[in-house]
């Protein structure tokens, strides 16, 4: 993929699903170190955030169908989408993120909030009216 504008859906996701730029920074950490069981404190010192920031970060991760929990070590976390699609979109999303870090952290901190966007669609349905 040649740098360039960030494409539709991986636009939409990073809207609707990408809170945080830790969230993607971590994510993409713990993709380019598959084999590598991930505990909440050793991530936080590679992210430089507090350890209950991370943990949190962890469960969306979890909740987002990115990573999982092993199952022998309750809080070890491993990069493990819950589908090909959304490994294939994660993959994507590491050569955008690479070339167009600036643009994606825009992205990420100028959305609008949820109840702006609520908001906004409420508008538009009754537009539509």
């Amino acid at each position: 993929m040649s740098p360039g504008p960030i494409p539709d859906d991986l636009r939409r996701y990073l809207i609707q699903c990408v809170p945080t730029v830790p969230f993607i920074e971590a994510a993409l950490l713990m993709r380019d170190s598959r084999d590598q069981l991930w505990q909440p404190e050793a991530l936080a010192r590679r992210l430089y955030l507090g350890e209950e920031d991370t943990k949190r970060l962890l469960s969306s991760l979890l909740d987002g169908g990115i990573v999982a929990l092993h199952a022998g070590v309750p809080t070890g976390y491993r990069y493990a989408p819950a589908s090909a699609d959304l490994e294939e979109l994660w993959e994507r999303l590491a050569v955008v993120y690479t070339h167009n870090l600036i643009e994606v952290s825009t992205l990420i901190h100028t959305k609008p909030s949820g109840t702006a966007r609520i908001l906004a669609d409420a508008f538009k349905w009754r537009k539509g009216k």
